[in-house]
């Protein structure tokens, strides 16, 4: 059944299957949209139902996360633990290729077993990183980043951006003189800030840093 899928419903089908890996639970449809940066939920609503047609899943009327996982006759992340607290195998995100969703499977390396509570709010996946832009920041070379999947961040929180083919880890400042402008800021003064003219540049919120892994201790930002 999967083979006659397009590349964007394969997408959201293993985004339902990694949601339910980690939480337990299948997205919403908000979510969906959210993540793979649809304009509307009824763009994930469509794709649901199609994939629904093709037989993988099984959609249930008026109930916000009424996905049914269809393989074989049993559902999928049936034996995950929903409780909150409860440990899940978050993603690990390593390079990110151009123009393809930061939680496609190809660019995960690796799955961590730790609780998403243990963040506020709840960490989605996991993101290494890469060099030293956040140093004074505590965010170092290598360290796993914990991240909240969200289109939208306020000002001054850490971020997960992506401009144009480069997924950036920074700070996120906004001028209110200026709406037009944003401000990406490294917290290491070798690093200088980098300039976003949204009337020129696509900005792309991926998620919002709650939290660093190193040497395996979690600490909240």
């Amino acid at each position: 059944m999967t083979d006659q899928l397009t590349d964007r419903q394969r997408q959201i089908l293993d985004l339902i299957q990694r949601h339910i890996r980690v939480t337990g639970v299948p997205p919403t449809r908000a979510e969906i949209a959210r993540i793979l940066g649809f304009r509307s939920i009824n763009a994930a609503e469509d794709h649901l139902r199609a994939l629904a047609r093709h037989g993988v899943i099984e959609l249930t009327r008026g109930r916000s996360r009424g996905i049914r996982l269809i393989a074989d006759g049993a559902v999928e992340g049936a034996n995950a633990d929903p409780r909150p607290g409860a440990a899940a195998d978050l993603p690990v995100i390593g390079r990110v290729a151009a123009g393809s969703p930061i939680l496609a499977a190809e660019h995960v390396e690796d799955r961590h077993r730790i609780s998403p509570d243990l963040f506020r709010p709840r960490a989605d996946y996991l993101l290494r990183v890469r060099g030293s832009s956040m140093r004074d920041a505590g965010i170092l070379d290598g360290d796993l980043l914990a991240v909240h999947a969200s289109a939208e961040a306020q000002n001054g929180q850490i971020v997960v951006a992506r401009l144009g083919d480069e997924v950036t880890v920074k700070r996120l400042r906004r001028h209110a003189r200026w709406a037009h402008r944003v401000q990406l800021l490294a917290e290491n003064p070798a690093f200088p800030p980098i300039v976003v003219d949204l009337r020129e540049q696509e900005l792309v919120i991926e998620g919002i840093a709650v939290g660093v892994l190193r040497l395996g201790l979690a600490a909240p930002l």
